[in-house]
């Protein structure tokens, strides 16, 4: 709480301060006596000054010199207005303060305007208009009567008929500040409040001056002590760093708020004619240009307002078209360019059009490595060169983060020569900010007839693009694919197998299957890999070859990890209880790269583990070799936490991937598997033994432990054991079993021994 009330108490200077200046104003009105006006007046300015130069800095309000211009201008109009009074014989004396205090207080206004993007040009055609109206009015019924009258200095009658014709500058100030806000923050509306009771009282002293005096009653001077108080508030107010930001609308219509403004200062000089104009032939003179003025500059802002229009129609139809990071058309643009090369080309041209699909290889480990902003300047990049390396005439779009679609017209020759200035953009490496990054990009190519064939739309040449492009990411990166029907069944028993898999998570036709893990030397079971399995009502057996990489893309991988920890783990917790293993037995499980890219999986799995009662110790996650090459900052802090709470980590399949010494130092992890790949050639291939004696090697410097996969001789058994392997699993052993078939054959009671006899 302590701390807290400091700032609360900041907050609520602005209303103290208002509700002060409100007393301050009723106790000058009552005109006790000459001390206690000079004190309510100065009290009231003395804290507007202080106001304005201490609290938008406090605040960091920008810009922070036109506050002290501010602050200037108030101190300076204090002081006249203190003066006026005891110098009724000399009102030059306060003037000299007075009409300095004009020009800080349009210094401010005008630092405002340019920290908020400057003024439009509809903008200062409203101002003009109604400086003019107000400046006509003021000249014609204040300055030209103050500056006839005789018994006083002329300089004293100019002035008094110049005050209006300074506010008429500010009020127009005012007027465009408003004219860049959608919304009026407080400090806004009573910045604006204030200006306008500037006004009001020099308008009264505007009017008294017309009759020859400087000065007549304190009423005189409540406009400015209530403008006081209001820009204190304003300066006051948390709100006040909102002043130096913008926030206008696209287009500034003939709003009601504008209109308010405009119509009076339309009508200004026709009223003025019916008032002053029969006076003199000058006066009816100066209210014809003034009028001819104003209309002109009415029929500029119209134009202006319907300029404005076709540019904002224009800005946002070029939006709907284009990228806005690169520029590129977009979807819809190359979509319609393609409907229309599609009718362009009548027999007997031959030429053909082809549609090129890019997605970029690596863009994620870019995004993941390097951060969003670097991932944007490598798009925008790609798409320079691009741009610079196809043909004239040739459309290039980016459709999506990383993707990019090309339209070309030609023959086939042409287009397999665009295929080699698409690949020639990525043989050289990019620089992102001071960064070398070497990307490729897959390609899928479809191609049609510009005939005008009702059965070739933009959009169907587009999906087989697309399709072709997911052809050349499965061959690997930077490949280039030309579609053909035959892609088309591929395409149609993915979705199907997508939706297929989707029931089958929510009806329960995946069931997890045991693997025994076995120590060499005794043959006996030191763990069990859980592997998932899916048996189809109507298909059979789906293999998980095929159906894993469906989940990764359609998104089921997490869902799918999820089901089959929780079944492993609740197996494990049931065979610990009843004793069907011990202690010392641990159940690996695998978890995919999407899964350890997600920050939130230590937790899970660290609740996961509760709820059934598991120790980490007995549970081994098993991840590919490509997690550590082209895992991020999370996937790493994922991994650490993870051994952190005491689980196993394991490389499968090691040895056909990167195989880095320096990926198993960086990472936690406890061990590694190495692939059948290596283990079925033991005893006929000298080379395969080498690789599994290195890898031994290796691992025993880093204290890693060591299981083979895919055991199946005895041969490839006693090889193993001979070169220092410890741990096997393969079909020596057998499959993966349901639960009640592994502790049937591989429980902890089957190795008890037997009782004495």
């Amino acid at each position: 709480m302590l701390t807290t009330a400091p700032s609360t108490r900041g907050r609520r200077w602005w209303k103290l301060f208002g509700i002060a200046g409100v007393l301050a104003t009723a106790l000058y009105t009552l005109n006790l006596a000459d001390p206690v006006n000079l004190a309510s007046f100065a009290a009231i300015g003395a804290g507007t000054v202080w106001a304005c130069f201490a609290a938008p800095r406090r605040r960091a309000a920008e810009p922070r010199a036109a506050w002290a211009f501010m602050g200037a201008a108030a101190l300076l109009f204090l002081i006249g207005v203190v003066v006026r009074p005891l110098v009724v014989s000399q009102p030059l004396i306060a003037d000299a303060f007075t009409v300095p205090g004009y020009v800080l207080l349009g210094t401010f206004f005008t630092m405002l305007l340019r920290s908020r993007g400057g003024v439009a040009r509809h903008s200062v055609l409203d101002g003009l208009m109604v400086c003019l109206a107000g400046g006509l009015a003021s000249a014609l019924l204040l300055a030209a009567p103050a500056a006839a009258i005789t018994d006083r200095p002329p300089i004293e009658s100019v002035l008094a008929g110049l005050y209006p014709l300074f506010d008429v500058v500010l009020l127009a100030l005012g007027i465009n500040l408003t004219f860049t806000a959608r919304t009026w923050p407080v400090s806004l509306a009573t910045l604006v409040a204030g200006m306008a009771l500037i006004v009001v009282g020099d308008v009264a002293y505007g009017i008294i001056g017309v009759e020859g005096k400087t000065y007549t009653s304190p009423l005189l001077d409540v406009p400015f002590l209530l403008a006081y108080v209001l820009l204190g508030v304003s300066a006051l107010h948390p709100s006040v760093v909102e002043l130096g930001r913008a926030a206008r609308h696209p287009v500034q219509a003939w709003s009601w708020r504008r209109m308010t403004l405009l119509v009076p200062a339309v009508s200004t000089p026709f009223v003025l004619l019916v008032l002053v104009g029969g006076e003199s032939p000058e006066y009816r003179a100066l209210i014809g240009a003034c009028g001819l003025a104003i209309v002109a500059l009415l029929l500029l802002r119209a134009v202006s307002a319907v300029q404005a229009q076709v540019a904002a129609q224009l800005h946002s139809e070029h939006q709907a078209m284009h990228d806005p990071l690169t520029g590129l058309p977009n979807r819809r643009m190359i979509s319609n360019e393609i409907e229309r090369l599609l009718g362009s080309v009548p027999p007997p041209d031959t030429r053909r059009i082809w549609v090129y699909f890019l997605d970029l290889d690596g863009f994620k480990w870019v995004n993941d490595s390097w951060g969003h902003d670097t991932g944007d300047q490598l798009v925008i990049e790609v798409a320079a060169r691009l741009r610079a390396a196809i043909p004239a005439g040739t459309m290039l779009a980016r459709v999506g983060g990383d993707e990019f679609l090309v339209a070309y017209l030609g023959d086939e020759q042409g287009a397999l020569r665009l295929v080699d200035v698409i690949q020639g953009c990525f043989a050289h490496s990019l620089r992102v900010r001071d960064t070398e990054v070497v990307i490729s990009a897959s390609i899928g190519i479809a191609h049609a007839p510009g005939d005008g064939s009702p059965e070739v739309t933009a959009q169907a040449l587009l999906r087989d693009a697309d399709t072709a492009m997911y052809r050349s990411k499965s061959e690997g990166p930077g490949r280039a694919t030309i579609f053909d029907t035959s892609m088309h069944d591929r395409v149609r028993e993915r979705i199907e197998l997508e939706g297929a898999l989707r029931t089958a998570l929510v009806e329960g036709q995946l069931s997890v299957v045991y693997q025994p893990i076995v120590r060499l030397e005794t043959g006996r079971p030191i763990g069990a890999e859980a592997l998932v399995r899916w048996n189809h009502p109507q298909r059979g057996p789906i293999p998980p070859m095929t159906f894993i990489p469906v989940a990764e893309d359609a998104g089921l991988i997490g869902t799918l990890g999820t089901w089959v920890r929780n079944e492993a783990l609740s197996q494990l917790a049931t065979w610990r209880a009843d004793g069907t293993v011990g202690d010392d037995f641990y159940l690996s499980i695998n978890v995919s790269p999407r899964q350890l890219s997600n920050a939130e999986l230590p937790l899970i799995v660290a609740g996961e583990l509760l709820q059934h009662g598991v120790p980490a110790a007995a549970v081994a996650l098993e991840m590919t070799e490509s997690v550590m090459a082209d895992g991020g900052s999370v996937t790493a802090r994922v991994l650490y936490e993870l051994r952190e709470l005491g689980l196993k980590l394991l490389v499968d399949d090691f040895g056909t991937g990167f195989s880095a010494l320096g990926y198993l130092r960086r990472f936690p992890v406890t061990g590694v598997k190495i692939d059948r790949s290596f283990v079925s050639g033991l005893g006929e291939s000298g080379e395969d033994e080498e690789i599994v004696r290195a890898v031994v090697a290796m691992s025993r410097a880093l204290g890693l432990s060591i299981v083979a996969e895919g055991v199946e001789t005895r041969v490839q058994r006693d090889a193993l054991a001979a070169v220092g392997v410890t741990q096997g699993q393969g079909w020596l052993w057998g499959p993966g079993v349901a639960a009640g078939d592994f502790a049937t054959h591989w429980g902890a009671r089957r190795y008890a021994p037997a009782p004495p006899g």
